[in-house]
């Protein structure tokens, strides 16, 4: 018996990177997935994937920057299968919003990386209080722990670790885990070389070799090396793990 068989999974930002990596790796380890992004193809397409492998998909449009879509996100979960057993807050990423304020900007990193997290929390959470089980995996990032990245994006990204640490002690007594799973550079289509070279002023052969050394191993990790971490704080395997920091990143910044 696959270790996630008969449980139910919402991964939001579900469509690309790593957010599509730990949503076939929950769905080959049995569990039912829901995945939402924005970008309807990009569902369509990881559902197939999911389905090709014997495995169930569902896919949810959902713009994660407005909370009634969120929400409506976690009814859409709960009406399709009864419950949501795990919640994996991938959604996320360095944003400008549709202003050029600073104070927009801030607020547009902190909706997206922090509050979406959050909302949609906080709507699947009473199910899994009913049902005394439950697994929420937050997807941070190596600027969840250290700097290196916008003061914006920073701030989001450490203020996921102080939700995960006090949410986890707050619902502790209803066999519910919360943990953070951070990556660091990895290969998804959020980091871009070519820019991030012409921004240094160099090539992007270069920008990835500066990522590269950021991590003992000097390399750059790809979205599938998160998924079977992931599958083990969703699973049985996890029930002991709560209110953890806990990195796949090579060893990024060590």
């Amino acid at each position: 018996m696959k270790q996630l068989e008969g449980r139910v999974a919402l991964v939001t930002g579900g469509g690309r990177g790593i957010g599509r990596a730990i949503a076939r790796e929950l769905a080959r380890q049995g569990a039912k997935v829901v995945i939402s992004s924005r970008t309807r193809s990009d569902l369509d397409a990881v559902v197939k994937s999911i389905e090709e492998e014997g495995g169930q998909g569902l896919a949810a449009v959902c713009d994660a920057m407005d909370r009634e879509q969120v929400r409506g996100l976690a009814k859409t979960s709960l009406d399709a299968f009864g419950k949501v057993d795990i919640l994996v807050n991938n959604v996320g990423g360095g944003t400008r919003g549709t202003s050029r304020d600073e104070d927009d900007i801030f607020l547009a990193n902190i909706t997206l990386n922090l509050l979406s997290a959050v909302w949609i929390t906080r709507a699947v959470l009473p199910a899994m209080q009913r049902q005394r089980y439950g697994r929420v995996i937050s997807i941070g990032s190596g600027a969840s722990k250290n700097s290196g990245a916008s003061v914006a994006y920073a701030s989001a990204k450490h203020g996921l670790v102080g939700y995960t640490r006090q949410l986890a002690a707050d619902v502790a007594g209803d066999g519910i885990t919360v943990n953070c799973l951070c990556p660091g550079w990895t290969n998804t289509s959020l980091v871009d070389f070519e820019a991030m070279g012409k921004g240094m002023g160099t090539t992007a052969a270069e920008a990835r070799a500066y990522a590269e050394r950021d991590s003992l191993q000097h390399r750059v990790l790809e979205p599938e090396e998160l998924g079977p971490m992931a599958a083990l704080l969703a699973g049985p395997g996890g029930s002991g793990i709560t209110g953890q920091v806990i990195s796949v990143d090579g060893g990024y910044k060590v």
